[in-house]
């Protein structure tokens, strides 16, 4: 059984959402406000009144084409009836219908509860500046892209990861090396000395992020790091309403393995960033042994926009809380060649005028 959850407001009935701007759910029809607990309370009372849960149910065979029902399911709309298609990992979505916003809240109960939530501080409008934002100023990015680009798809969804807590003992080896320079009248020296440099030492390691979702791109969203977790809250089902929200389908065991090469690499940069004054240094070898680890499951606001140019889908990303903005562009190839050519005459250039100075006083 599923709880189909649809935040009503007590005074005029309307389904409220989470406002980015004041941090509460607000009524878009009476613009009333109320305090996420508060809502919770009268959610929670009415609910006791009503005894017709929704089940959810398989899409039927007959009006889907063999394998498309395959990890759906579909929920009615209490507002308007409609029916609503949602994945097996859907936690909150809007009707298609009526576009009042739904939390399967049956999606995040017992086991796959998160702990932690940080709320969205930046709605859909800044998304949109921060994208024009990103594309302004680029030299190598096409001139008609701007004009025949378009967006057609901006969400905000809550991105399920799993945060790891591990204190690291680390041992380790570098090569650096220190360089000198000089001449005399007749030759330029180099001198390169080399050392040995061990460091070692306890590091602990706090909220390390790796998403359990595998419909996101592990890259874009560690790109989107650092989630600020002063702003993370307890869960709570209302925080969702308005927004996407999926439940984790990478579980804990199968993400370890990624949070250790996290922190491990971040443990080696951390360590090698003791050693200063050296021209180069490189990791010989390294040893991290991690022990006090733990674990949560937490939701993390994330704005994607889908844009198409010459048929090619182009996805950005936005760190809903920072405003941290990331992703590809395509490239005017016309003008990289251009630019690369004009790069390469300057250099030809400057090389040129310093053998002139050389020849003439030399």
């Amino acid at each position: 059984m599923a709880d189909l959850n649809e935040y009503k407001c007590p005074c005029c009935g309307g389904a409220v959402e989470f406002n980015t701007s004041l941090q509460t759910l607000k009524c878009p029809f009476c613009d009333t406000e109320f305090d996420i607990s508060t809502l919770q309370t009268y959610t929670n009372d009415a609910k006791t009144d009503k005894t017709d849960d929704l089940n959810w149910q398989q899409p039927s065979a007959s009006e889907w084409q063999p394998g498309e029902a395959e990890g759906m399911r579909v929920y009615v709309c209490k507002s308007c009836g409609g029916e609503i298609v949602c994945d097996d990992n859907t936690a909150a979505s809007s009707c298609p219908y009526c576009n009042n916003p739904i939390v399967l809240s049956g999606q995040l109960s017992g086991a796959l509860k998160p702990d932690l939530v940080i709320p969205f501080k930046l709605d859909k409008e800044a998304a949109k500046a921060a994208y024009k934002k990103h594309i302004t100023g680029k030299k190598l990015l096409p001139k008609v892209f701007k004009e025949e680009n378009h967006i057609d798809e901006i969400k905000g969804i809550y991105v399920p990861f799993w945060l790891f807590n591990a204190d690291a003992n680390a041992n380790m080896h570098f090569k650096a090396t220190r360089t000198r320079s000089w001449s005399d009248s007749r030759y330029n020296y180099t001198e390169t000395s080399f050392f040995s440099l061990v460091r070692s030492g306890n590091i602990a390691f706090d909220n390390i992020p790796v998403d359990g979702s595998t419909k996101m791109p592990d890259d874009l969203m560690e790109s989107l790091e650092p989630f600020d977790m002063k702003d993370a809250v307890s869960f709570n089902a209302a925080y969702l309403a308005g927004f996407l929200a999926d439940k984790y389908d990478v579980d804990a065991e199968h993400s370890i393995d990624r949070a250790n090469i996290r922190i491990k690499r971040s443990a080696e940069e951390a360590f090698k960033s003791t050693a200063q004054g050296y021209a180069t240094i490189e990791t010989e070898n390294s040893s991290v042994a991690l022990y006090n680890s733990s674990r949560s499951y937490a939701l993390y606001p994330v704005w994607l926009l889908n844009t198409t140019w010459k048929g090619q889908k182009y996805v950005f990303a936005m760190n809903g809380q920072t405003g941290k903005f990331v992703g590809n562009l395509p490239v005017d190839k016309a003008a990289a060649r251009l630019w690369t050519a004009g790069l390469t005459a300057g250099i030809g250039a400057a090389a040129f005028a310093i053998l002139s100075l050389l020849y003439q006083f030399g």
